[in-house]
């Protein structure tokens, strides 16, 4: 449904987006997911007309949109825009915005389209009010469903829960995303929350200084990453260095399966917390407990080879539930070969 070949952006003489190529199939929902700064909303500024590429080719349904040739004003290209902010206008009600972007005829021939949607959303009975009397999470469902008035084929969605309070925000994106998925249009969202793109999309377009780095389903990027950027990018990660010896990894840790580095060879190992297990004895390296915090349903232990001594280099381990372990005291510390993940010497 939206295929992107080759897209650059750029502004003045520094590139915002360069040489980005993905698709996303029909009914599918695939997040632009990736630092502040690394191209996400100029990529959806671009789709939408808003932006101009110096390369590249984007189209939807098979119709091109950009490309050397020209480009199709945004009100032809079919596609909804759902702003970080909203964007609802002030001084129209519930109901006129939701009405904003559709076309006179669309108006004419689906009269009962903003009643519909208003009713989707359990707002009909604040079609009169302005959207300064709405809550935001009420805003946040009209201008969703603004969006949606004029049977897009293609939805934009840039950051749109960032401005939502941590206690509305799980709630309003199943129901936004169920919303999407009954329409079922196609959606593209841009998240810099790790978090929020893999409980949300079908897959994941990673970015990074405007490329694309890994392109995937949820899983394949979390268990399966490329590099180390995109290891560390899903969460806090353990460093350590290792070096092949007789086809395996040797670390300070313990060995790992070498995923075909030549012997001999630097490697860098990155490690998530959860992948880490402390025991009183058995394989592994020996440590001392240096801090132990209970956050509920796991515990979050740091570990070194000397808890008296500052400034050394310190490894996180989270483990479920309430840990009881002492400060000074010795574990064995062992890897979980299944959330350690081996790469080249970091350049």
């Amino acid at each position: 449904m939206l295929e992107l070949d080759g897209l650059s952006v750029a502004f003045g003489t520094k590139p915002a987006v360069r040489d980005l190529s993905f698709r996303v199939a029909e009914g599918e929902l695939v997040c632009l997911l990736g630092p502040s700064g690394c191209g996400k909303t100029t990529t959806l500024r671009a789709i939408a007309g808003l932006e101009r590429p110096e390369r590249g080719r984007i189209a939807v349904a098979g119709r091109v949109l950009a490309d050397a040739n020209g480009s199709v004003p945004p009100p032809e290209r079919r596609i909804g825009f759902l702003f970080q902010d909203f964007a609802l206008f002030p001084h129209l009600t519930v109901a006129q915005n939701v009405a904003y972007g559709m076309t006179r005829r669309q108006k004419a021939t689906d009269a009962g389209r903003v009643e519909s949607l208003l009713d989707r959303i359990r707002l009909r009975h604040r079609a009169d009010a302005y959207p300064h009397m709405l809550s935001g999470g009420e805003q946040q469902r009209v201008a969703l469903v603004r969006a949606l008035a004029s049977r897009p084929r293609v939805v934009l969605l840039d950051e749109p829960f960032s401005s939502l309070d941590a206690s509305l925000r799980g709630g309003l994106r199943e129901e936004t995303i169920r919303i999407l998925k009954d329409a079922g249009v196609t959606v593209l969202m841009v998240t810099h929350d790790p978090e929020e793109a893999l409980v949300t999309a079908d897959r994941i377009v990673l970015m990074r200084d405007g490329r694309a780095v890994q392109t995937g389903t949820p899983d394949a990027l979390y268990s399966r990453p490329v590099d180390a950027f995109t290891a560390a990018f899903f969460g806090a990660v353990n460093r350590l260095p290792g070096t092949v010896e007789r086809g395996e990894i040797r670390t300070g840790l313990g060995a790992l399966p070498n995923p075909g580095f030549p012997d001999g060879a630097p490697v860098e190992v990155l490690i998530r917390p959860d992948g880490l297990s402390l025991a009183a004895d058995g394989p592994g390296a020996t440590m001392q407990v240096c801090s132990v915090h209970f956050a509920g349903a796991s515990s979050l232990v740091r570990l070194g080879p000397d808890h008296r001594a500052p400034g050394h280099e310190h490894f996180h381990a989270r483990l479920p539930g309430l840990v009881r372990h002492d400060v000074g005291e010795p574990v064995r510390v062992s890897i979980d070969r299944d959330r350690a993940f081996v790469f080249g010497p970091p350049r």
